[in-house]
Order: C-alpha cells, then structure tokens, then sequence
C-alpha cells in the first residue's frame, strides 16, 4: 500500500508556525487521514459522511433562505413566494432546503437501522450511541418547526395538532402550550419563536456532531463482525480506503438529491402548503412529512389523547434503552440467527407504520397500526433481552483478518494465539500506517 506517515508533519513556515500554536492540521490528519479503521467496513458505514455533508447544506441554503424571510404571520406565506418568485436562484435554495430534509432523514434511518442490527450500541460505544440519539431528537424537533415557517394552511394545521398535543401532559400541560403558541392561539408570536428555534437548533446539531465524532475516535469503528481490531492488521487508515467509499456514496447521495431538486422537487411538499394560511378553514387532511408518518401512526393507534402521545414520544425514547436490554454478548446480527429473523419484521413494521401514518384513520389501518405498535415496542422491551438469553449465535471468525481473507481454520488458530490484546481507537491511532496495510 502507498506509505502515509502517522503524525502530521507541516510544510512552510506559515503551516510550522500555526502548528505550533494551534494544532489544527495534526488534529485532523489524526482524525482523518491516519485513524484506523476496520478494513472489512461496507458501505453501510459511509451515510455518516452523508449526514455530514447534508447538515451542513441545510446550514447553507437555511442562512440564505433567513435573509430573505420574514417571520411575521401577514407577511411570511408572501415572502417565500417571493423567494421562489424574485429572488435570484431562490427557487433553487428553497427545493434543496425542503428536500434536503428527506435526504437528511433517510440517511438517518439507515443509519440507525444498521447500529441496531451490527450492535453499535453496546459497550463500550453506549455515550456514543446516546449521542446520536440526542441528534435525532433534535434533527425531528428542527424539521417540524421548519415546516411550519412557510406558513400555509398544512403548516398553520400541523402547529396547531401538534402542539395541541402537549395539552395531554397532566398538570404542566397548559403551560407548555401558552409557551410554544405564545397567547392563545397559534399566531404570529409563535412563528416567531418557531423561527428562532428553526435557526438556533441546527447550531446545536453541529456541536452534538463534533461530540459524536470525538466519542467514535475513542473506541474506533464497529464492524459488520462486530470483533475489535485485535492487531495492525486488521486495520487501514481512514484515508484513502474510507474516504473513497464515502466520496463514492456522497456522488450517489448527491445524484438523488439532484433527481429530487430538478425533477419531483413538490413530491414530498404537501399541496396544501401552497394556500395561504387560514384559522377559520380546516383541511380535509392533516399529515405530516413523511419521515415523520411511523410516529404518528404510533400516536393515531391509541385511542387515549395522553396514552397517544406517551406511545409517540416513548417510541424515540426507547431507543436509549436498547444498550442495556440487549442481553446477547454478541454485536452483529450476523451471528445472531433468531434475532436477524425478528429485526427483519421489525423493519417490515417500521416501513409499514409508516405507511399506515399516510392513511385514514379508520377500519382496519386503525387495527394494523395497533398490531404494528404493540411488535414495534416488544421488540424492545420483550425479544431483545429473551433472545439474547437463550440464542445459540452461529461459529464467529477469530479476527477481522480472518473474516475478509477466510482464512483457513488452522491459519486462523495460528494468527489468533499471536495476536495482541483488542486495541481502542485512542490506542491505534498511535500505530504505524504502514504496519496497519501490511
């Protein structure tokens, strides 16, 4: 493999002398550049760069989009028609602002679908995984507010429900409504403070990023075998194997993202958004984004306005839970036999609360979304800690070495008896990049 040196040497007086007082490039080149990772890592693992990138898009076109909006209830549907109208390029920032947000959520999903299934989760990546949770919470709370900020009639209707909802809290309830409506009714103060949250949660999201980078690098990488990199070899460096695969999913991400802009840039945007605001007019239906229609399934399957919203938000919260009910001392799902059966309904169940979101409320999509919502909670609550106690997980290779090159079983015991104890990801770091790509 080509020769990278670990530590970051600058060239030039100017980069000599930055570095010395502020260590900027060999923080970097250590993060990025010379940081090991697992070699036998897919491309499951490259939507983090795509989260990345997408959160700072929406950073860009959000600020520029601010400029020009004006976040008063008389004037703010007319200022985003200006935007799409007069503005040079306007109607462009604001397609890959709306849009971006499904990119950004699709994302997410998958990438929590695979820490759940490869077990990312457990320890000791638990701060880690708590970490991301927090983004995601913060991720919903910045998308909802920001649909309601073009202020049509979907998104006046949607603030109106959906924060109605906090009503049900038993003795708080009220107050939390007066705060988030700001009188007594959704109006022009609570756009305004819709709007100042909409511009300071994304803020709060990079700060939660940069700790969720600086949790990952102390433990390293999970694997799709969920073992620890037992010796330099079954390492490379970050740079060029993993930037290349991210770079290769960002130009595929980026093409969608494009298809969506240009081509379908109203699929996702609800019809009625494009009518003014009215208090005196209901639509015939409320809906909301799609990343958002599982939850709200969850919430229209209970028929108790209070039990609705408990279901709905412990739907998210559950999540922190999952490092401690998981009782299998195995990571990945690879190996985990009647557990990869039941994480394949579950997804089937999370596609298909998601589905029933977008329905009627009545019949039998009332009865699916219960039978979906009860499996959707057991999972968590039941199958993760029984299976983890009584599964037999299937034969696992001895290092990641091992699992990529399929080494045969007497070379494997021989590698196995000379290799070192697990080393952390502050520990490989410190290794030769050399050593790690022999």
């Amino acid at each position: 493999m080509n020769q990278h040196p670990v530590a970051y040497v600058p060239k030039g007086r100017l980069a000599k002398w930055l570095e010395s007082r502020l260590p900027l490039g060999g923080l970097l080149h250590s993060s990025f550049v010379a940081f090991p990772v697992p070699r036998n890592l897919t491309y499951f693992w490259t939507f983090g760069g795509v989260l990345a990138f997408m959160l700072l898009e929406q950073i860009a076109t959000g600020i520029w989009l601010a400029m020009h909006y004006k976040p008063d209830a008389k004037l703010a549907f007319d200022s985003v028609e200006h935007i799409m109208r007069d503005v040079n390029y306007g109607w462009l920032l604001r397609y890959a602002h709306a849009n971006g947000v499904s990119v950004f959520f699709f994302a997410v999903y998958v990438h929590i679908f695979r820490n759940l299934y490869y077990g990312s989760y457990k320890a000791p990546r638990e701060v880690l995984y708590l970490i991301g949770i927090v983004i995601f919470l913060l991720m919903m709370a910045t998308a909802f507010i920001g649909y309601v900020l073009p202020w049509g009639q979907e998104s006046f209707w949607g603030a109106t429900v959906i924060t109605n909802l906090f009503s049900a809290v038993p003795l708080v309830g009220g107050t939390i409504v007066s705060l988030l409506w700001g009188g007594y009714s959704v109006g022009d103060p609570t756009l305004n403070r819709f709007f100042s949250l909409h511009y300071l949660l994304p803020f709060m999201i990079v700060g939660m990023v940069v700790l969720h980078i600086w949790a990952l690098h102390v433990p390293g990488n999970n694997n799709p075998t969920g073992i620890p990199i037992k010796s330099s070899k079954d390492s490379v460096p970050f740079h060029p194997y993993m930037t290349a695969k991210d770079g290769l999913a960002l130009i595929i991400s980026m093409i969608i993202f494009a298809w969506l802009v240009f081509y379908i840039p109203n699929y996702t945007l609800a019809a009625d958004n494009y009518i003014p605001a009215n208090p005196a007019v209901t639509p015939a239906e409320i809906v909301p984004q799609w990343y958002f229609l599982p939850f709200y399934a969850i919430l229209r399957a209970v028929p108790d306005k209070l039990g609705g919203v408990t279901a709905m938000f412990g739907a998210v919260l559950v999540l922190v839970l999952v490092p401690w009910l998981d009782t299998s001392p195995v990571r990945s799902a690879n190996y985990r036999p009647v557990y990869r059966q039941f994480f394949c309904v579950f997804v089937l169940v999370c596609v298909g609360l998601g589905w029933l979101g977008a329905k009627p409320p009545t019949g039998g999509y009332v009865i699916a979304a219960r039978i979906c919502t009860i499996y959707y909670f057991a999972h968590f609550l039941i199958i993760m800690p029984l299976v983890g106690l009584f599964e037999t997980p299937t034969p696992m290779p001895g290092s990641i070495l091992e699992s990529v090159l399929n080494f045969p079983a007497t070379q494997a015991k021989a590698d196995r008896r000379s290799q070192p104890e697990p080393l952390t990801g502050m520990q490989m770091s410190s290794e030769s990049v050399c050593d790690r790509g022999a």
